[in-house]
């Protein structure tokens, strides 16, 4: 657990000693004051991607033209790949999805809700397969489907993963030592921005969900809408933006996140070369 959740939940256990002392049940608020120190300070931690970064990221040859899926990934050439390393960069950046989230979706993750295509982020895994897992309950949520990724055929390449009779979407995205496809992705990642010139030290692939949020208030999102798109938080949730109203209704509706999600974009960032 990182240093500012393990302070999150000391907050809220103060909260209720400071209600004992109040009630005369306690002499003092043991937890006043208490924290974990933070390593990171806040102008420390991850960075969106700036507009240089995405644009030599997906200028790459793997966006343009390369060699071959492989090794060769770096290397101008005629190849145009479109599976794992193509779409999973940006289901995060116009989806908000975490690596991990993306990396593991199942072929059945992506469904016609109310006739919007979603990605149902769930631990529930297609067949036996227990593979699947979320950073936090808030996590499992439905996410429409951004219309930039279906103008790229994302739902062109879904079908052919069914058709093929697949059950992971992105099936070449193996275990990691962890347990977690991500790990794998991660490092090939690492490598991928190198290459491509657009690594920082406060830059990774957790970088493309910064620039969602940023897009998401931009957009002027309301904040609720966001936390929901995000999986920061859920009705009910223990995150900081929990209160006793977000226990009542059942959510928002499809058509209300797709709406939200649509107004996402990056007005900089001209994507018009991948477009089949």
């Amino acid at each position: 657990m990182s240093p500012s959740n393990i302070n999150t939940y000391l907050n809220k256990v103060g909260g209720v000693f400071n209600w004992a002392v109040k009630e005369e049940m306690m002499d003092r608020n043991p937890a006043n004051g208490l924290r974990v120190p933070d390593a990171a300070l806040r102008r420390d931690k991850r960075l969106p991607f700036s507009t240089a970064q995405l644009r030599a990221i997906f200028t790459a040859p793997l966006h343009t033209g390369c060699r071959d899926d492989g090794h060769g990934y770096a290397a101008p050439g005629n190849c145009r790949p479109r599976n794992a390393r193509f779409w999973i960069p940006l289901i995060s950046l116009f989806n908000g999805l975490r690596l991990n989230e993306a990396c593991q979706l199942d072929v059945t993750d992506v469904r016609l809700i109310e006739e919007v295509p979603c990605f149902v982020i769930t631990e529930a895994s297609a067949g036996s397969a227990t593979d699947k897992r979320l950073k936090t309950a808030s996590s499992a949520r439905v996410v429409p489907i951004h219309p930039e990724l279906v103008a790229l055929r994302f739902m062109d390449f879904v079908v052919e993963r069914r058709r093929a009779g697949e059950i992971k979407l992105f099936g070449e995205v193996g275990l990691g030592a962890t347990g977690y496809r991500s790990t794998t992705f991660s490092a090939w990642f690492t490598r991928f921005t190198g290459k491509a010139k657009a690594r920082s030290n406060k830059t990774c692939f957790h970088s493309f969900r910064h620039n969602f949020r940023d897009a998401l208030r931009e957009a002027r999102i309301e904040r609720d809408i966001a936390l929901a798109l995000g999986g920061w938080s859920a009705p009910g949730g223990s995150g900081s933006s929990a209160s006793v109203s977000d226990a009542y209704g059942s959510g928002y509706r499809v058509a209300t996140l797709f709406e939200a999600i649509s107004r996402v974009s990056y007005p900089d960032l001209d994507l018009s070369h991948l477009e089949p």
